[in-house]
């Protein structure tokens, strides 16, 4: 075992002592902070988020604020997906992109007001993307980081415990759409929306001093429902599909490379960032694709820290950038970053572990 020495780089969260409570064994960083990963039942965490509900610590969902006048316009020049028709208290999936087209973050862009958006982002700094973008734009619009932390409570259960901390009007809540609304005086921002594809909400706390306040009205609201605490699951999200950015991307993924490509509207104007690079790849066609590995074996396997080779008639042919045991299938499963020229039903091997391990390419989600 061993340590995480404190440092101003590194934050914790709103729900940092809550998750001490709850017994938090594990933690990752995300976007300068830390979060938690495991609370010691692998297992049970998983079942948790499958058949009930499961409370998380997502504060390092760190939201860039666009507000001002411009807000819109930089929004749409940040995102190749079309804005245009975005309502105020709608999200909106995006993938963000540089000039070339290479995928630099995957945020949810949400629209509290004309003049006021927030990109709830993946793991790197689209604060400064921004800022540097605004500026170079001469853009009337204060980029930020408000005080904003999200909290999600997922599974298929979680609607009613939303509900009964909130009301029902959360159950007529659309997919990515939201509301402002307070708890006992706490400001927060209710979204369906959540890394699984279990169902939930995320509640965004507005007021970073009373997250301990949130967590236990959201866990005793829970209590009938054996709500317990979680993670965005590894397993879960790999069995739905579910791609990570900066974990199954690389330093020249696209997004028609990762199922992206219908988050992506290329006929937005010119002047947003990378589409013109985005309909050049579009229209030559993409080097790589995302699939699904299964692996032969009946034992869990440990995939380490690296991405690992892919081959194929003894050539390499990609990346299997992450690997995990599936509690439902009964087997290990992956993703693969891999040529077109492969497909679903192809035989490979994976090197691993100093082990040749053959392996069936499939479509994906598995479930």
């Amino acid at each position: 075992m061993f340590g995480i020495t404190p440092s101003a780089r590194l934050r914790p969260s709103p729900y940092f002592e809550a998750t001490l409570s709850e017994g938090v064994t594990a933690f990752t960083t995300y976007n300068h902070m830390l979060m938690p990963t495991s609370f010691g039942h692998p297992e049970a965490e998983y079942w948790r988020i499958i058949n009930g509900v499961s409370q998380w610590d997502v504060a390092c969902e760190r939201q860039v604020q666009l507000k001002g006048p411009d807000a819109g316009r930089l929004a749409q020049i940040l995102a190749p997906r079309d804005l245009s028709g975005c309502s105020i208290g709608q999200g909106k999936y995006a993938p963000l992109c540089n000039h070339a087209g290479v995928l630099i973050n995957d945020p949810i862009v949400l629209k509290l007001a004309d003049d006021l958006y927030w990109f709830s982002i993946a793991d790197s700094n689209i604060w400064f993307w921004a800022r540097a973008i605004a500026e170079e734009r001469g853009l009337t619009v204060e980029v930020s980081e408000p005080d904003v932390s999200p909290m999600a409570v997922q599974g298929p259960k979680a609607e009613d415990v939303v509900a009964s901390v909130f009301g029902d009007w959360v159950r007529g809540l659309k997919y990515f759409w939201f509301r402002e609304t307070a708890i006992d005086g706490i400001p927060v921002v209710v979204a369906r929306s959540g890394w699984s594809k279990q169902g939930g909400f995320e509640i965004y706390l507005k007021d970073g001093a009373r997250g301990t306040q949130l967590w236990n009205i959201v866990k005793e609201a829970g209590k009938s429902r054996d709500i317990g605490p979680g993670n965005p699951n590894w397993v879960e999200r790999v069995e739905s599909g579910l791609i990570s950015y900066g974990g199954d991307t690389d330093r020249e993924t696209n997004p028609f490379e990762v199922r992206m490509g219908k988050y992506v509207d290329l006929h937005v104007a010119d002047d947003v960032i990378g589409i013109k690079a985005l309909r050049r790849i579009h229209a030559a066609g993409p080097r790589r694709h995302s699939l699904g590995i299964v692996l032969e074996g009946k034992d869990p396997i440990t995939f380490g820290f690296a991405w690992k080779d892919i081959c194929k008639d003894g050539a390499k042919v990609g990346d299997l950038t992450t690997c995990t045991w599936s509690y439902r299938m009964k087997k290990n499963i992956g993703f693969a970053l891999i040529s077109t020229r492969c497909k679903a039903g192809d035989a490979i091997e994976v090197v691993m572990q100093g082990k040749v391990i053959p392996g069936t390419l499939t479509e994906l989600p598995f479930l």
